[in-house]
């Protein structure tokens, strides 16, 4: 058993995450071509595993926001290109709807078998439709929604139409994949169109796929417990523990954690004592460091939630609050919202009322505002009211 200190868990948190000490270095990231940008987002996938997906659009979306918190303002078009074209990634299911490197595709044959299994998620699939839709997509090309008539029948967001629950069907099962979004619609094509040959075949055993996924959301965390790294994936935790030794994990004792495992290379940079380059950034809540919310909290010190779905009235710190990332500490909660030529920050929660966190915080939100065209940056509401007047000052100064 390896004793860590909280502080160096913190430190390997981060470096697994790419958010300290990353190449190439944001300021590099940002004066690079588009194609080189798109590279570098296609390695920042490959080494997360996994990028979540989400409707909400404040400042981005948040798969955008998480290559900008790790490289700065690079061009929301290599972006998307990154994850989009070529079919180098594809959607599944993984800690939620996300974008997944193609090599990873067979490690979530499991998941395919389970759902084989059970027949259906929480819709009926009306098995008539499922031959037909083969047979269009074979014909025709990748289709969406729309071209079938539409992913709703009228009623609430969940009212899908038969079509959207036979594609979403196909696509639990993997005879259909997603590698492309176009409007935001997901595009179904055949697995067997997209997926290349030696990746298509659901040969590995559920074992087999659990041990490389154990592995996977253990690099994305470094140090983690079963909990941590059974969420990267949505996998039971009793799967972390079960398969941790063949994963290649070490057992870690962390102050005030509770059993914890960590990838060698975590360890192995840790002991090579590198010099910290920290990144100050806003983080989107379903950024990898922080979508776990008890993980959030042991290692930063802050309970966090997402209140997008909570009543206005009742929401504490914003409709989309963002984390403020600033020498490996998350230093405020900002709100943000683009309105014309200004990026507000609708109300800012202070977590720490030092100099450096009112600089960190403002030198955030201006270059958060760089990047979605925004001209100025206006502070409304301060949580401490007394810190308002200087962050205000911060940001009026640069940051």
């Amino acid at each position: 058993m390896i004793d860590l200190a909280p502080g160096d868990a913190r430190r390997a948190a981060l470096w697994s995450a790419g958010l300290l000490s990353s190449e190439p270095t944001p300021s590099a990231a940002t004066r690079s071509s588009a194609g080189r940008q798109t590279e570098i987002v296609r390695s920042m996938l490959g080494a997360l595993g996994a990028v979540q997906l989400d409707t909400i659009s404040v400042l981005a979306r948040s798969h955008e926001l998480i290559a900008y918190a790790r490289y700065g303002a690079i061009r929301r078009s290599a972006i998307e290109q990154a994850y989009w074209d070529d079919a180098h990634a594809f959607e599944y299911w993984s800690h939620a709807a996300c974008i997944l490197p193609m090599e990873s595709w067979p490690l979530f044959a499991f998941r395919r078998r389970h759902y084989r299994r059970k027949g259906e998620r929480w819709h009926g699939v009306p098995k008539k439709d499922l031959t037909a839709l083969r047979r269009l997509i074979g014909e025709t090309g990748p289709i969406t929604t729309s071209d079938v008539g539409g992913a709703k029948r009228g009623g609430e967001w969940w009212d899908w139409s038969d079509s959207k629950i036979a594609l979403e069907w196909l696509l639990d099962i993997g005879e259909v994949v997603v590698s492309r979004r176009v409007g935001w619609r997901r595009t179904y094509d055949l697995a067997v169109n997209v997926v290349p040959g030696e990746l298509l075949h659901d040969d590995l055993d559920d074992d087999a796929c659990m041990v490389a996924l154990v592995a996977a959301g253990a690099r994305t965390m470094g140090v983690g417990t079963a909990g941590d790294i059974a969420d990267v994936h949505r996998l039971p935790r009793a799967s972390v523990a079960r398969h941790a030794e063949e994963a290649g994990l070490v057992p870690v004792s962390v102050t005030g954690w509770p059993q914890a495992w960590a990838t060698r290379d975590a360890l192995a940079w840790l002991a090579d004592g590198a010099r910290d380059r920290h990144r100050t950034t806003m983080l989107s809540p379903f950024d990898p460091l922080v979508w776990y919310r008890d993980r959030l909290e042991r290692i930063f010190g802050m309970r966090h939630r997402i209140e997008a779905y909570t009543p206005a009235h009742k929401r504490v710190h914003g409709y989309f609050a963002m984390p403020v990332l600033h020498q490996g500490h998350v230093v405020a909660r900002v709100d943000p919202k683009r309105d014309g030529s200004a990026l507000h920050a609708r109300r800012v929660t202070m977590e720490s009322s030092s100099a450096a966190a009112m600089h960190g915080t403002a030198r955030a939100l201006r270059e958060a505002a760089t990047w979605v065209g925004a001209e100025q940056v206006v502070v409304d509401e301060v949580v401490p009211a007394a810190a308002a007047a200087a962050l205000r000052r911060a940001v009026a100064d640069g940051g």
